[in-house]
């Protein structure tokens, strides 16, 4: 689960790199962003190593 969540961070934040540099969505990539930390930070708190 933990890895499943590590790879959904990594994906929200490439959405967000792509989508803000790209298409200029606004806020809603920004949403994506925040969300993405929170995922990265849950595995970080849970202290599990990345696989």
């Amino acid at each position: 689960m933990s890895t499943f969540l590590y790879i959904i961070a990594i994906l929200l934040v490439i959405g967000w790199a792509l989508g803000f540099f790209a298409f200029n969505a606004g806020y809603v990539i920004h949403i994506l962003l925040v969300l993405a930390v929170i995922a990265i930070l849950i595995r970080i708190i849970r202290g599990k190593d990345p696989v």
